[in-house]
């Protein structure tokens, strides 16, 4: 069974091809159009699709699925097996409820503290009798960077290219932007994992998202980092394990 996923960002559009859980093509792409996308849907002999997005109209790619494959509209009233408290079903992410169904399959039975760190950095607990309640959403770090400069009156823009380097030191006032911003960011991250870590004991830490490189290195000799777990496809993977659920799991 070869199933394609796709995940629409705010940022990048990213696509898998899944051989049953198996990860056999991905690609990250500006925009998803219906002509690539029915080459790579005969090249694969794809079975099964389906969708999670940020964006608005996608009725031509949404048309291709359809008529190619057997499209699943994915949303968060599908379940495989998450005890979902969220006080507004409705208005969750798909890609947040995504990265939770993979969360609950891939580490099942652990505490695990999600954290996409892309255009916004979102925070998602889900504990070990698979139980979701929500979680945080913050400003990603490009967007800190965008908000420095539009809301003051000499602050310069800072382009952040999402290198895992160093944090400078505030020597002058576009390093102290970037220290502002780059370490203002880690120390949010450092203090909800150990907000978490005091109520969850052995708890699990997935990273994913375009920043998760930089988070990673700055962590990478903190106390925190034997329990971290970069997982770049986590929503990809959440979307292949709905699809088989619906489709393989209830046959």
């Amino acid at each position: 069974m070869h199933n394609l996923v796709i995940d629409i960002g705010n940022t990048n559009n990213k696509l898998a091809v899944f051989h049953n859980r198996e990860l056999v093509e991905y690609q990250v792409i500006k925009k998803i159009t219906p002509q690539p996308l029915s080459r790579l849907i005969n090249l694969y002999k794809i079975d099964y699709s389906t969708i999670s997005s940020v964006a608005g109209e996608l009725n031509e790619v949404i048309d291709v699925l359809k008529k190619h494959t057997n499209y699943l509209e994915f949303s968060t009233g599908l379940n495989t097996g998450i005890k979902n408290h969220y006080g507004t079903p409705g208005s969750l992410g798909l890609d947040r409820w995504a990265k939770v169904i993979a969360a609950n399959h891939y580490y099942s039975g652990r505490d695990c503290f999600i954290i996409d760190a892309g255009t916004c950095i979102t925070y998602d607990l889900l504990n070990n009798q698979a139980e979701y309640y929500g979680g945080s959403i913050s400003p990603g770090i490009g967007m800190r960077f965008e908000a420095v400069n539009h809301y003051t009156g000499r602050l310069p823009k800072v382009d952040w290219n999402g290198e895992a380097a160093e944090i400078p030191r505030g020597t002058n006032t576009i390093s102290a932007i970037k220290n502002g911003v780059l370490q203002g960011v880690v120390n949010e991250i450092t203090g909800f994992i150990t907000y978490q870590n005091e109520r969850n004991k052995g708890l699990t830490v997935l990273i994913t998202g375009g920043d998760a490189g930089f988070l990673l290195e700055q962590l990478k000799n903190s106390i925190f980092a034997p329990q971290i777990i970069h997982d770049p496809y986590l929503v990809l993977k959440g979307l292949n394990e709905v699809i088989a659920f619906e489709y393989v799991q209830k046959d």
